[in-house]
């Protein structure tokens, strides 16, 4: 007998795309609809091989969706939602076939990392277990290269040096880093184990607890 079709079940996919960056850094993700912020952000960092090393914060629209106490500014900035108490089925989607929703995430305020979000809604399939990447192009850059010029000059550089200044540049970005290079399993282990140190919560909430 079919299962009854439930409305109300779904998840969220979202394409992923680092702006900026030619050739294109992306991923493909698919979330439980009951996912947080800080859920969501411990996610990204998985996948795209970031270190959490820097402040972050989420625009939707007008809105700003983060960690209050790092970001917000009492006196001068906007308000802050927690991002614990914000999950990705509170999003309003367009009344619209394929209805998708565009959101900003921003990494290193410095660097200045400019991820775009493309929601759209998904139905769920019982035997796969979510959050889970199902596609990816490229290594996300390296932490504190400089942001988009900084990276661009860097690839410059790794395409174009000795054998000697690659390994000087391999021991700076990691001895396993390669541009080119995307591992889905790999990628898949890291937001596992991301979402179990999380719980529920901010990963850095929890170490100065």
């Amino acid at each position: 007998m079919p299962k009854p079709h439930n409305p109300y079940a779904y998840i969220i996919r979202i394409e992923v795309r680092i702006v900026g960056v030619e050739p294109v850094i992306t991923r493909t993700l698919e979330l439980p609809s009951d996912l947080n912020f800080a859920q969501l952000q411990e996610v990204l960092q998985a996948a795209f091989g970031w270190t959490d090393s820097h402040l972050h914060q989420f625009r939707v629209g007008d809105l700003i969706i983060g960690a209050p106490e790092a970001i917000q500014d009492a006196a001068y900035g906007s308000r802050v939602f927690e991002a614990t108490d914000v999950q990705l089925k509170d999003l309003t989607f367009p009344y619209e076939v394929d209805a998708k929703l565009t959101i900003t995430y921003e990494y290193d305020f410095g660097d200045d990392w400019q991820h775009q979000l493309v929601l759209r809604r998904a139905e769920t399939e019982d035997e796969l277990k979510y959050p889970r990447c199902i596609a990816g192009e490229r290594s996300g850059p390296p932490e504190d290269v400089g942001g988009y010029p900084g990276y661009t000059d860097f690839l410059e550089a790794w395409l174009d040096c000795t054998q000697e200044e690659l390994k000087a540049m391999r021991r700076w970005a990691g001895k396993t880093f390669d541009p080119e290079r995307f591992d889905l399993d790999a990628t898949n282990k890291a937001i596992a184990k991301a979402m179990r140190a999380c719980r529920g919560d901010y990963r850095q909430r929890h170490i100065r607890d």
